[in-house]
């Protein structure tokens, strides 16, 4: 983009000239047109690479025209300076470097520096055509009168400045359009990291197929707010709103961490879905280290619960409001788990446990759970052992 949008763009015109006035087989023998290629080359890479931070246009216009002299200058001596399209490089360098240049500096007048860069990128091709014809009739280029006698040239000279004026205003449009496709793109993509997650928006985003729906081994964690509905009815809805803010914020924090697969919240509830047991359980050891110090300066506490399993994920819903979700035995009771957990406390199941082996447990305890026929074992999870 950078290359055919601008460095090659007196490049290109200089080798047609060149092919016009000379014999073209021998011309294409010589070093020239490869070297003036080469150099836009290596200033339009130098640009590119200098667009992602500090983008010196002014100098990075510049490259091409010194390389190309240079070189030409070696190869050919001072007398290389005797040809004025070989002079007019570094005018057109230096007047588009400093159009580019000011854009950055002077914003109100990007749009204006847009168009008159436009023009002068345009009136390259006048000035090339200048210098053919004081080779093809000498009498018409004794001067800019002579020249602009001939109605034909008068007719060339303004339909490439108008051109020239007619791109500038497109590429203004095309830039604007640009710009607004971009914000528009960042915000669709705050919005898809909001309802996706940004780990699985990436999974996403690299492979698609992963949106399907299928089973595959996850743990879920949930965390819940232990007296909240209670604390909230006698506290104002300020006060609610900005406590559930820092809640949200630092598990948000806490979890992504440990790089979940699906991270969810529902008023003070917490899930989230971990690709290995051994991530979930880091978390929530975190989680209780830094969430019950925020809970309990409103004398309130959060109970974690883990559980570790087979689940159905994927995109669930209807033709038009899809989201993406695990669903499962598991899922429910790891609810279950941590509808038992005390505030403060973290209870994994026996599957948990057999996944991570660094786990320093405390009271094995029986639960009953909704929906199962039988009570299922679960550990008080007091921390994770270094390594």
């Amino acid at each position: 983009m950078e290359f055919f949008g601008n460095s090659a763009h007196f490049a290109i015109a200089n080798i047609l000239l060149e092919l016009l006035i000379k014999e073209p087989a021998e011309y294409i023998r010589t070093p020239d047109p490869y070297v003036i290629i080469f150099a836009a080359i290596i200033q339009a890479y130098w640009l590119t690479r200098q667009a992602a931070t500090r983008p010196h246009r002014f100098i990075g216009n510049l490259i091409a025209p010194a390389l190309y002299n240079l070189t030409e200058i070696l190869l050919k001596g001072i007398r290389f300076f005797s040809v004025p399209h070989h002079v007019a490089y570094w005018g057109f360098a230096l007047t588009i470097g400093l159009l580019q240049e000011l854009r950055f500096h002077l914003p109100p007048l990007y749009a204006f520096l847009v168009v008159i860069e436009s023009v002068i990128r345009a009136s390259i091709l006048l000035f090339m055509y200048a210098i053919f014809e004081r080779y093809a009739n000498p009498e018409q280029t004794l001067s800019w009168n002579a020249f602009f006698s001939d109605t034909s040239h008068v007719f060339i000279g303004w339909a490439i400045l108008l051109i020239g004026f007619s791109n500038g205003l497109a590429n203004l449009t095309a830039e604007r359009y640009l710009q607004n496709l971009r914000q528009m793109s960042a915000q669709l993509r705050t919005y898809s990291e909001w309802l996706l997650g940004r780990n699985l928006l990436s999974q996403i985003i690299l492979s698609p197929n992963s949106l399907h729906i299928t089973r595959r081994e996850r743990t879920i964690l949930f965390m819940d707010i232990r007296g909240f509905t209670a604390w909230s009815e006698s506290h104002q809805p300020e006060e609610v709103v900005a406590l559930l803010d820092e809640y949200y914020h630092q598990s948000e924090a806490i979890i992504t961490f440990y790089c979940p697969i699906k991270l969810k919240f529902s008023a003070d509830e917490v899930m989230a879905v971990f690709p290995t047991a051994q991530a979930a359980v880091h978390a929530a050891v975190e989680l209780r280290r830094q969430i019950h110090p925020l809970l309990a300066e409103n004398q309130l506490g959060a109970g974690i619960g883990l559980e570790s399993g087979s689940v159905v994920e994927g995109l669930l819903g209807s033709t038009n409001i899809r989201f993406y979700d695990a669903i499962g035995d598991t899922v429910n009771t790891a609810k279950r788990i941590e509808n038992a957990a005390q505030a403060g406390q973290v209870l994994i199941s026996e599957r948990v446990c057999e996944q991570v082996a660094t786990v320093k447990l405390g009271a094995k305890t029986k639960i009953r759970v909704k929906g199962k026929a039988q009570p299922i074992t679960v550990y008080d999870l007091e921390d994770v052992k270094a390594g």
